[in-house]
């Protein structure tokens, strides 16, 4: 089977983007579209969750969706962030997009490398803080098995949601390809197209926890990334599309 066409589940790339060299080289129709999208809660939902911004001396930063919303939050409930608050952010890139809402300089702001669990030498060095974390409603088990191996003071506050997209508008019989970046993404395929038969259309998914939303609902996965040869989804996509048109 020639795949002739390809829906990715994320917003358009840029005009130097992998995607579109494959499609020119391959001769393939790439359409991008998020199945997914983040809704910020309200204050009201906040207090509900009994927070009070004031109460935390360090805030811990998985992304820039939770920097965005701290930061909303904050603003819609007239807190001031003091300049004595201490951030703990998950990278390098998450920690310098912390300059959208403060100035950099002069901060307490520390980060990891890469991954959630190379924060624990951090919270180590700065133990006595009474820490927030912000995050969406799906929380990864790994964030919460580094906090609670801390032993840190932490809550939890659920400051935006992952809902699914309209896609009605969507044929997706259309498509000889599907790829997923997210749980969340196949939930919003079956929230979508309820009647949905994959028969011979090819399912790529990027990450273990897509892969497993993938398997529970029934489908038959038929490219995986990362890889240690393919570590992108768009090195992955390349070698499968080749290898199935040869």
């Amino acid at each position: 089977m020639r795949i002739k066409s390809i829906l990715v589940s994320q917003p358009a790339p840029s005009e130097s983007s992998p995607y579109l060299e494959i499609a020119k080289k391959e001769k393939i129709k790439i359409d991008f579209r998020p199945f997914i999208h983040v809704e910020g809660v309200d204050n009201k939902e906040l207090r509900t969750q009994k927070i009070d911004l004031t109460q935390y001396t360090g805030i811990i930063f998985t992304s820039k969706n939770a920097i965005d919303h701290y930061f909303r939050l904050a603003e819609d409930l007239r807190f001031a962030v003091p300049d004595t608050m201490r951030y703990i952010c998950q990278s390098e890139a998450i920690a310098n997009y912390l300059q959208k809402h403060i100035v950099y300089r002069k901060r307490k702001i520390s980060f990891g490398e890469k991954n959630f669990a190379d924060l624990l030498p951090l919270f180590k060095k700065f133990p006595s803080e009474k820490y927030l974390l912000p995050s969406s409603d799906v929380l990864s088990p790994d964030i919460v098995k580094t906090m609670e191996a801390s032993n840190v003071d932490w809550t939890r506050a659920i400051m935006y949601r992952t809902v699914c997209s309209d896609l009605t508008d969507i044929n997706i019989a259309d498509y000889d390809m599907l790829i997923f970046f997210s749980p969340q993404g196949i939930k919003s395929l079956q929230q979508n197209f309820p009647d949905f038969k994959q028969e011979d259309t090819k399912i790529g998914v990027f990450g273990p926890t897509t892969s497993a939303a993938a398997e529970e609902a029934g489908l038959t996965i038929n490219l995986m990334a990362p890889t240690k040869e393919t570590p992108s989804m768009t090195m992955a996509l390349e070698k499968f599309i080749k290898a199935l048109h040869k």
